[in-house]
């Protein structure tokens, strides 16, 4: 497909990948909480004003991170999805590569919220997605029928807190699954397993064969 942009519009979009590339860089040393749009803009040689005209501020900066990072595990999912079914440990194992192959993203999203900051609502329905395809594997796991339509569930996560439509028993074990990896994979991540003698990996395998059996 050919790229309609205009030359404005795509000198627009590489300055803004420029940002967001810097942004990541001052994550992975100082944090989120830490996130400065005047530094960013004085590493870039630009003036504090003229990077105001990319973004509006340290919390649509944010915004967009969380949103590609959520993005690209939601991608992961469905492509998952797409070439082995709902299929939990298939989900489990994409999950933990997507988080050790960049912690920084991974802690962003699943780590310490970020003082002063609120996700948009769209956040929230990226989040939905990854949920929906968590939903439809425990279903098939649970062998109560064949899972619904991918965009069912979406709706059933969005009900999570008011009479949501999934069965219960789908619903416990999507929780059961979601916080016990997160578990240990925030523990790996954050390198909490160095010198301990084990290898995280089985541990990470013993925890989702539990879940498989439970």
């Amino acid at each position: 497909m050919a790229d309609t942009k205009t030359p404005r519009e795509r000198y627009r979009a590489q300055v803004r990948a420029e940002i967001k590339e810097h942004a990541w860089q001052q994550i992975a040393t100082a944090g989120a909480s830490a996130l400065s749009l005047n530094a960013i803009a004085k590493q870039m040689g630009m003036s504090g004003p003229a990077l105001y005209r990319y973004f509006a501020g340290r919390d649509e900066l944010i915004t967009e991170l969380v949103r590609d990072a959520y993005r690209s595990l939601a991608d992961l999912f469905r492509t998952t999805v797409g070439s082995a079914g709902a299929d939990l440990p298939a989900l489990a194992h994409a999950l933990r590569g997507w988080a050790l192959d960049d912690p920084h993203r991974y802690f962003l999203v699943f780590g310490t919220p970020v003082p002063g900051y609120h996700a948009p609502d769209d956040i929230t329905a990226i989040a939905s997605e990854v949920m929906a395809s968590l939903l439809d594997a425990c279903a098939a796991l649970t062998g109560d029928g064949t899972p619904a339509p991918f965009d069912t569930h979406i709706d059933a996560h969005r009900q999570w807190a008011a009479g949501h439509s999934a069965p219960p028993a789908v619903l416990h074990r999507a929780l059961s699954v979601w916080t016990r990896l997160h578990g240990v994979l925030s523990l790996e991540a954050a390198g909490h397993f160095a010198g301990m003698g084990f290898d995280p990996a089985r541990l990470f395998e013993a925890e989702l064969d539990d879940l498989l059996a439970g």
